[in-house]
Parts: structure tokens; C-alpha cells; sequence
């Protein structure tokens, strides 16, 4: 489960970036939670947040609806 997650992370940047081949998604598995992990280029960063966060909090909204599916916890991160 845990890789179509990543791959869902994966799909939804590399569709509002410039650059797809710089998207990068690491996962960490937590004692509670998985934490995805997002690179951008520091050109895309913009587009991947959005004015006032909504893209980004848009991906986690769908991200987090995903995992609940799955009786997962699951936090985006931005970096």
C-alpha cells in the first residue's frame, strides 16, 4: 500500500510542476505515522504550495482520505 501512496505523491507534483524529472518522494516509515517527504526545484516550489498553501494543502487533504482507507496515518512534507 505504502508504494502507491508514494506514488500518488508522486503523480499529484509532477502534474502542477515545470520540472517532473526533479520530483523526488521519499518515504519514512514513523511509529504512529508515514512521512512523505517532497522535492521540488526551488523554481517549483511555488506552484507545488500554491497561493496561500491551497495546492499543498489540497495533496495532503487527498493523501490523508487515501490513508484513512487503509487505517493509516500519513503527514506531507515540503522540503
Amino acid at each position: 500500500m505504502s508504494s502507491s501512496m508514494k506514488e500518488l505523491v508522486e503523480y499529484m507534483a509532477k502534474a502542477v510542476v515545470n520540472d517532473p524529472d526533479s520530483v523526488i518522494v521519499r518515504e519514512i516509515e514513523g511509529s504512529s505515522a508515514t512521512i512523505y517527504e517532497l522535492s521540488v526545484t526551488p523554481d517549483d516550489m511555488g506552484r507545488v504550495i500554491g497561493k496561500q498553501g491551497r495546492v499543498a494543502n489540497a495533496m495532503r487533504t487527498l493523501l490523508r482520505v487515501a490513508a484513512v482507507k487503509e487505517g493509516k496515518r500519513v503527514t506531507l512534507e515540503i522540503v
